[in-house]
């Protein structure tokens, strides 16, 4: 059997595995990357060297800024503040609540952000005595969409920042303005589809009206230490540029920072790091990698300049719907990384930067399609599964799907409006 059939076979069957998820999908991957070593289709040194560890490294710093944060209980603080703001009307929590998710994932990164408020509004939701399942989606569904605004906000933008060597400020100038379009299309779209399910007795909504914030920062110096080491990262980020740095040595400078003014023991932030996805992550660049050794990749370039006649417009748009609708499929990550390739072979056929934003918003914006879709969607299945409340894939598709369409449209229109 010849590399390219070999290559193309567990490439697929690893998606198909990712997909039924009959295996943790970090295994499927890394089972992937270590066959394509172990069948020789990749010499182990450009196994290696596949792997990008701009965006390991950058994720893991994030994650230790972020679980910092999180242990001073200033979550918890913005949940009962929602709570308060809102004056107890469900609806109207809702949104606040989907609105600081959405600021906080283009902030952090949405993986992380959704760990760690996703317990928050399961606290709301019991608090105001309703189903916490809409309360999720909305989260997650605004998680996705602010974290498309910036290069960190979601892993797919990390991917292609660090492959089309776009900083921070330039990734935000360009996803920032769509992502606020799409947050506010989609917080419209909450309300209509939960309206009707968030209704509580005034009662109830005295009885919250009373929570306080009382006790809940338990540790102000180290909030305000971490809002000032965060503030420093993002600072980073936004003179990348003109500091000659990549993003992972900012993130994991401000975490080693933070580490060290806090006194924070090193083993207990990185026994919360998310392994599984980093170590995922992993296993998918090598997979990639080995496909595109064989030429797989350069054939679905070819393909794809076919069937949009090289015209920049229609591959735009095209790349966009398309890489939404895969990335519902298949998981959001594992298709940016398998496209980034693509578009890097239209180099010098057609301009590649429009291209760029279009792979960027179609992952993004399509991993609210389903469960699947993002990892964020997955943890917050989890994790309301974990609280007697179950997620099914089909439920989540039937909200998703709205999501996904406005949002969509109003990407288009962005696309069309800015390069176009």
């Amino acid at each position: 059997m010849n590399s390219y059939v070999l290559a193309g076979g567990i490439f697929v069957i690893t998606y198909i595995i990712i997909i039924s998820e009959r295996i943790h999908r970090t295994l499927a991957a890394l089972l992937g990357g270590m066959l394509m070593i172990l069948l020789g289709i990749v010499t182990q040194e450009d196994a290696f060297l596949s792997i990008d560890l701009n965006v390991i490294f950058l994720l893991a710093g994030m994650m230790m800024i972020a679980h910092v944060m999180g242990e001073t209980g200033i979550f918890q603080w913005l949940a009962v503040q929602a709570v308060r703001i809102g004056r107890g009307e469900p609806v109207r929590i809702l949104l606040i609540i989907s609105a600081i998710t959405a600021t906080a994932s283009a902030l952090l990164d949405n993986v992380t952000v959704i760990v760690l408020i996703a317990p928050v509004i399961l606290y709301v939701a019991r608090a105001l005595d309703v189903n916490p399942i809409p309360f999720l989606i909305a989260g997650v569904m605004a998680s996705n969409i602010g974290g498309a605004a910036t290069l960190i906000g979601d892993p797919p933008n990390i991917l292609i920042g660090s492959a089309a060597d776009i900083d921070f400020l330039k990734f935000l100038i360009n996803m920032g303005p769509p992502a606020f379009f799409a947050l506010i299309g989609g917080l419209l779209v909450s309300v209509f589809q939960f309206n009707r399910q968030l209704h509580v007795p005034v009662d109830r909504r005295k009885a919250v009206m009373r929570l306080t914030t009382k006790g809940l920062i338990n540790d102000g110096v180290m909030l305000s230490k971490s809002l000032i080491v965060l503030a420093i990262v993002l600072l980073g980020f936004f003179l990348q540029g003109w500091l000659n740095l990549e993003p992972a040595t900012i993130a994991l400078s401000g975490a080693t920072l933070l580490l060290i003014w806090t006194r924070y023991e090193p083993a207990k932030v990185l026994e919360n790091i998310e392994w599984t996805t980093l170590m995922f992550f992993v296993g998918l660049f090598i997979t990639v990698q080995a496909i595109v050794e064989v030429g797989i990749i350069a054939e679905i370039a070819d393909t794809l300049i076919f069937l949009t006649a090289g015209n920049l417009n229609i591959t735009a748009y095209f790349l966009l719907w398309f890489s939404a609708l895969a990335s519902g499929v298949v998981d959001n990550i594992p298709y940016t990384a398998t496209m980034i390739p693509v578009v890097e072979g239209l180099k010098g056929i057609l301009p590649l930067e429009p291209l760029w934003w279009a792979l960027a918003l179609g992952a993004d914006f399509g991993g609210n399609l389903t469960l699947v879709g993002a990892s964020a969607n997955v943890v917050v299945a989890s994790l309301s599964e974990r609280s007697g409340h179950r997620l099914g894939f089909i439920e989540f598709l039937r909200y998703g799907t709205i999501y996904v369409a406005v949002t969509l449209l109003i990407a288009t229109a962005w696309l069309s409006w800015r390069y176009f």
